[in-house]
């Protein structure tokens, strides 16, 4: 059946007198439903304008398939039987193109409206540093080391005790200290005791001379004679006076033996705290070898800070500028100070130099210890309350030039602006000129990939 006849309209029912004799009629077959044929597909794509003759071409092959695809919609089954299903498939497919094509233009053609990331430009505190790395020392410390030798008899601290000045340390054994004095003094007495015999003789010496030469002036005695008495006499004035030397000698040997005695008794030089112990008790002492050192006593009520300035930092420290370190595990807490010295000789560490600066800060709750980690800040300029902009933003811009941003306005407009810049951090930077508070700041543009190139070849898609 062609689509002209499944076009027709039906035949009138037949009259009630004839309803019998249609009842006595054997039941028609059903008839078979017309497939599709290449005539029936010629009246539907006749019906949607689809040419019949020509060359064929590949956009013909193409356009004769879409077209086939609505003649199977529109085949030759009557118009009463066909499904409603088919005619809403056939309205989802034509609503699915028109989207497809309104999205693929849109992201074909349609320009995005551009991204920014911006930031805001606000009040506040901000100051250009020089970081450097230091090490916490005590302001003064003295080495309590043994003068005499022997064993360390007893210590009287441990680490941590505070001393004071002139308190008893420790104490080394005396009897060698004891035994040498004792030397020392029979010494000096036996070198007394010859003077004294030597001075006898030479009181009898000068008179025997002092008679002679009286005798000798009366003719009673010979020359000869005379010049023996004075030769004894001199020989008892020469001995004398090196007894005497002796015993100098001697008497400075007992100062010694008596110092090295008292020297066995280790007494604080200074007031401050025990904050290391090398020589523990039992353990000999020889002070002839080296220079023992027993303990070690640390004043802690200041600290000084030893920072250590590269060279390319150090042309920008001066004594006396202001300077702040914080520790760690106390990273909120500050300690302030001001540059005292600045060493001139250098410490090279992998081949880089750097120079140690000092600042000394009052320890007086002792929560700085020796040899702590510090992380310092030289303050070389500061400004409060300020209008600050990221660093970003600046990028390399020196202190005090002016540079060129872009500021974001409410209404979606970008505008160029011509700013100048002041101090400058790690992170912030002040404005001096050109913005206010509360404006945008373009940081950068998110810019959108071109969807219309292939991923692969970078090329536009066909």
């Amino acid at each position: 059946m062609t689509e002209s006849a499944a076009l027709q309209p039906a035949a009138p029912d037949p009259k009630p007198e004839q309803k019998d004799d249609l009842k006595s009629l054997p039941p028609a077959k059903p008839q078979a439903r017309p497939e599709s044929s290449p005539k029936g597909l010629g009246a539907a794509e006749s019906a949607i304008g689809a040419p019949r003759d020509g060359p064929n071409r590949p956009e013909e092959k193409k356009a004769n398939s879409f077209r086939k695809v609505f003649a199977y919609f529109l085949s030759a089954a009557p118009a009463k039987k066909r499904s409603v299903p088919r005619i809403l498939l056939l309205v989802a497919m034509l609503i699915a193109c028109i989207a497809a094509i309104t999205i693929g233009y849109r992201l074909l053609f349609v320009k995005a409206k551009p991204k920014y990331v911006t930031a805001a430009i606000e009040r506040g505190d901000v100051e250009s540093t020089v970081v450097a790395a230091g090490v916490l020392q005590p302001l003064s410390y003295v080495d309590v080391g043994a003068q005499t030798s022997g064993l360390l008899k007893s210590l009287k601290v441990a680490r941590g005790d505070r001393v004071e000045k002139g308190q008893l340390l420790a104490e080394i054994d005396p009897i060698l200290a004891a035994t040498a004095l004792a030397s020392a003094q029979a010494g000096h007495q036996d070198l007394t005791a010859q003077r004294n015999v030597k001075q006898a003789l030479l009181t009898l010496a000068k008179l025997e001379k002092a008679r002679n030469d009286k005798l000798l002036k009366a003719g009673e005695v010979s020359v000869e004679d005379r010049d023996i008495t004075k030769s004894a006499y001199d020989a008892a004035t020469s001995t004398v006076n090196s007894l005497a030397a002796q015993i100098l000698v001697t008497k400075a040997a007992v100062d010694a033996a008596q110092a090295d005695l008292g020297y066995t008794k280790i007494a604080a030089p200074i007031a401050g705290e025990v904050v290391s112990i090398t020589t523990l008790e039992g353990q000999t002492i020889n002070d002839k070898a080296q220079a023992p050192t027993i303990l070690r006593i640390a004043n802690l009520d200041t600290i000084t800070v030893w920072a250590q300035v590269s060279e390319a930092d150090i042309v920008s420290v001066k004594a006396g500028q202001d300077v702040y370190f914080t520790i760690l595990g106390l990273n909120d807490r500050r300690w302030t100070g001001h540059v005292r010295q600045i060493l001139p000789s250098p410490e090279l560490i992998n081949n880089v130099v750097f120079y140690d600066v000092l600042f000394d800060v009052p320890n007086p709750d002792r929560v700085l210890k020796i040899q702590m980690t510090a992380q310092v800040f030289v303050i070389l300029a500061q400004a409060k309350n300020v209008l600050l902009i990221p660093i970003a933003a600046v990028g390399s811009a020196a202190s005090n030039s002016a540079i060129l941003v872009r500021v974001l306005k409410p209404n979606g407009a970008v505008e160029s602006r011509a700013i100048k810049i002041g101090v400058k951090s790690e992170i912030m930077a002040e404005v001096t000129e050109g913005l206010q508070e509360k404006e945008q700041i373009i940081l950068k543009e998110i810019k959108t990939k071109d969807k219309t190139k292939s991923s692969l070849g970078g090329q536009r898609a066909p």
